[in-house]
């Protein structure tokens, strides 16, 4: 595989959840692994914002990536975290990067210093981003939103039923706040992310591989099989498949869309989560069908192991 970086690599923040769903460890493997991107920060949302900080400090530890900072989000409830037990000895204290308490402001720094437009990627509900527009909305001038919501013409594992998706479930106001901003954003919803899981050949290509960070994302998801207790996300085995890695899409996004069709829709977030199709609505360039999916996973292999 050529890991030749491009001349000018994509400044990036991820926002993430990591630690409820699987998902987000492995678009964090991923996002590491695209010379396309330039990854600037990494903030936690939801739920317990500091256990979410030591998962991402002790993975980038492992590989190798302590150069990047890690903001700690807005402490929200509503959001388990089933790998908790990979860091139950981590002292984040130790880390020896840059961990900042203030993740909000964090974000606002790292793109009004950025000389370039920076990618914000919104792999997780959406209180932190809010509060970012809220707090300094003149950073839409600066950057553009990528991210994994709703359900456009699709529901869960590719179903025909349209579902209320989690990420704009959990606080459907905070998304609103984001959808309405002035932002320019692209969403990957789940009619393309929602269908995403490797199996056969190419998962035993990454459960084989014994580099350091398919062994970070393995160790990871064991853990979490373990000790997740949510239907929608059980039924997984790590040894033969992965489970459905909405969070890849994204990452994707951020440096390429030639695999996918990506059209503008208007789009309005209900009260109950559910993001519909409203051409007065918020203008939102949606990915909602696949050219090439089998390209896409192979390209995720392929980086991810590194060959």
């Amino acid at each position: 595989m050529n890991n030749t970086q491009p001349k000018q690599r994509i400044p990036v923040i991820l926002d993430t959840d990591i630690g409820t769903d699987i998902d987000d460890t492995w678009a964090l493997a991923f996002l590491l692994r695209c010379p396309e991107l330039d990854v600037k920060l990494i903030t936690t949302a939801t739920g317990n914002t500091h256990e979410r900080a030591k998962i991402v400090a002790k993975f980038l530890e492992a590989v190798g990536r302590t150069d990047i900072p890690i903001g700690i989000g807005l402490p929200l409830e509503g959001s388990p975290c089933y790998q908790s037990d990979w860091v139950k000895d981590y002292d984040i204290e130790k880390y020896p990067g840059k961990i900042l308490k203030n993740g909000i402001q964090a974000i606002i720094d790292s793109i009004k210093t950025s000389d370039e437009e920076v990618i914000v990627l919104g792999i997780a509900p959406l209180p932190n981003l809010a509060a970012v527009l809220m707090q300094d909305p003149s950073i839409i001038q600066k950057s553009r939103f990528i991210g994994m919501f709703g359900s456009i013409h699709k529901g869960y594992f590719g179903s025909d039923k349209v579902a209320a998706e989690y990420n704009v479930k959990l606080y459907p106001y905070s998304c609103r706040e984001v959808f309405s901003s002035k932002w320019k954003k692209t969403i990957t919803p789940l009619d393309t992310c929602g269908i995403i899981q490797l199996k056969g050949d190419n998962y035993q290509r990454i459960r084989n591989c014994n580099n350091v960070l398919v062994q970070a994302i393995m160790e990871n998801y064991d853990c979490w099989t373990k000790f997740n207790k949510n239907p929608l996300y059980n039924g997984f085995d790590p040894q033969t498949e992965s489970s459905i890695l909405y969070d890849l899409v994204p990452i994707y996004l951020a440096f390429s869309g030639s695999f996918l069709n990506v059209i503008e829709h208007g789009i309005t977030v209900t009260d109950d989560g559910h993001t519909i199709i409203d051409e007065q609505g918020d203008k939102i360039h949606c990915a909602l069908s696949w050219r090439d999916l089998q390209a896409f996973e192979n390209l995720v292999v392929s980086r991810i192991t590194g060959y």
